[in-house]
């Protein structure tokens, strides 16, 4: 069978169930996991596979770093414009990567789908890292350029400029994190591909020395073409941390054991802080090392355990400890613009703790409240629910699921029409007209999930509305582990 025709019937069957049923079930979640995935293939830049699905696609940017005697041709646009960012692509890798770890066994046939779209960011990230001694490339296009355009991927003809970090213009934080994706790329191929993992986890270490030896941020020393795009305003010390737990969680070397625990005070272990992104990796730090105390019974991580207990009771609703802000149609609520980021990776850590607090009976306490695993995964699958449809706009989040979802995205590839339908070539002032039109986008970037609505659950299905209507892989990554583990619990 066609994966049109497998496509083709995977929609009719969540139109069907959807309005048949408010309960999402088993086979909702998993085209949903279907989805999440395929959405990868939207973002991919460069010479794309013969076995590309969204095949509204095409080659793009094959030319990458070439004029820098570099070949830095593949990995991700990391939203609906045509700049490859190291940090958040390094960060979507790591959490791409972390999903599968976590819940690879729940994926079933997408298990190899998920590890191509690990693959299409770590064989990049590799790139990057390798290409030069104690150099890292960090980005591809200049943003300001390229906002100035909107056109598809396949036209684009805005600078590709290079950037890279070096020891005299440092970028620990970016690098960091690029190690971090390595290292758990690592973790993902260790058994299928074992030279690969090789590579990646020996790239992980001497791109982890650059960013630990030569400190600085990479805010500072590319000021005007990261910020304020991707400004690192957490710092850098979040990322030295999550990055020696990654390579440990690789390696199992005890260098990095001993870096964890001699540093770790300084780089943030004894702070909360309750906001897992692509910028601020704090708690997400917390609950992978929190695994060892929890799992392996290593006391000298029941910190990691005190402060992973104090961030999962901020998310729960109704405890003395609760801090985070809800819509009144129950979605967890950080910020205006991009919201449902916070609400993915925040989900995914739930499921993550719930996971490893099972493995040894355990529950925690939130003031006087005692909150038991399945207290977590209940809140964890509200938020995911919401995304889905369950919201009181009753409108799915994810493009493609359900009966109704965002029709008019804000993203470049998915608004112009494509290759085969407009063959000609559209140019950089030409393709506003698509911004601007109140047309539904022609090309379905199916599994994509936009930004989200407001703090009192409004969507504006409007393509210059970017704050709620584009989407983004570091929304899209943790949601793929999220909706792994609802596909065999429901």
């Amino acid at each position: 069978m066609s994966f049109s025709i497998t496509l083709a019937l995977y929609f009719i069957l969540s139109l069907f169930t959807l309005s048949s049923s408010s309960a999402f079930t088993s086979e909702h979640y998993s085209t949903a996991l279907q989805y999440s995935i395929l959405f990868f293939e939207g973002q991919r830049s460069g010479k794309l596979p013969s076995n590309q699905r969204l095949t509204w696609r095409a080659d793009s940017a094959l030319s990458d770093g070439s004029s820098y005697h570099v070949d830095l041709v593949g990995g991700y646009y990391d939203a609906g414009d045509n700049v490859k960012f190291g940090l958040p692509m390094a960060f979507t890798t790591t959490l791409l990567a972390w999903s599968v770890i976590e819940f690879g066994d729940s994926m079933g046939n997408e298990i190899e789908n998920a590890r191509a779209a690990v693959r299409w960011g770590s064989d990049y990230l590799l790139k990057a890292a390798t290409a030069a001694p104690d150099v890292l490339y960090v980005q591809v296009g200049d943003p300001n350029l390229d906002h100035k355009c909107w056109e598809r991927p396949e036209d684009m003809d805005t600078p590709r400029t290079v950037y890279k970090i070096t020891a005299q213009n440092p970028g620990s934080d970016v690098a960091a994190e690029t190690a971090a994706a390595l290292a758990a790329a690592s973790i993902v191929f260790k058994a299928s591909d074992p030279s690969y993992s090789n590579k990646l986890l020996d790239a992980a270490l001497k791109v982890f020395d650059l960013a630990d030896k030569h400190r600085g941020s990479y805010s500072d020393s590319l000021h005007s073409v990261v910020c304020p795009f991707y400004c690192s305003y957490s710092g850098y010390n979040d990322e030295l941390l999550w990055a020696a737990s990654w390579i440990y969680k690789a390696s199992k070397n005890s260098i990095h054991l001993s870096y964890i625990q001699a540093n770790g005070h300084i780089l943030g272990a004894e702070e909360d802080d309750y906001t897992f992104s692509w910028d601020d990796k704090r708690p997400g730090t917390k609950i992978l090392l929190s695994q060892d105390f929890l799992v392996q019974s290593s006391e000298e991580f029941q910190i990691y355990k005190a402060h992973s207990d104090n961030y999962i009771c901020s998310l729960i609703p109704g405890t003395s400890t609760s801090s985070g802000q809800y819509t009144p149609g129950g979605l967890f609520f950080k910020g205006s613009e991009s919201n449902l980021q916070y609400v993915t990776s925040a989900a995914f850590l739930l499921l993550t703790y719930a996971k490893y607090l099972s493995s040894n009976g355990g529950s925690i306490r939130c003031g006087t409240s005692r909150i038991s695993p399945q207290d977590l995964i209940a809140q964890a699958k509200k938020q995911v629910d919401y995304i889905l449809g369950e919201n009181p706009e009753k409108m799915s989040y994810m493009v493609g699921f359900g009966e109704r979802y965002p029709q008019h995205i804000h993203h470049r590839g998915s608004s112009v029409p494509s290759l085969h339908a407009h063959p000609n070539r559209v140019s950089c002032n030409d393709g506003f007209q698509f911004l601007y039109s109140s047309s539904p986008n022609p090309n379905l970037l199916l599994g994509a999930i936009v930004g989200g609505p407001d703090n009192g659950d409004k969507f504006s299905d409007d393509r210059n509305n970017y704050q709620q209507s584009e989407p983004a892989t570091y929304i899209n990554a943790p949601l793929v582990g999220a909706l792994a583990f609802f596909t065999k619990t429901t």
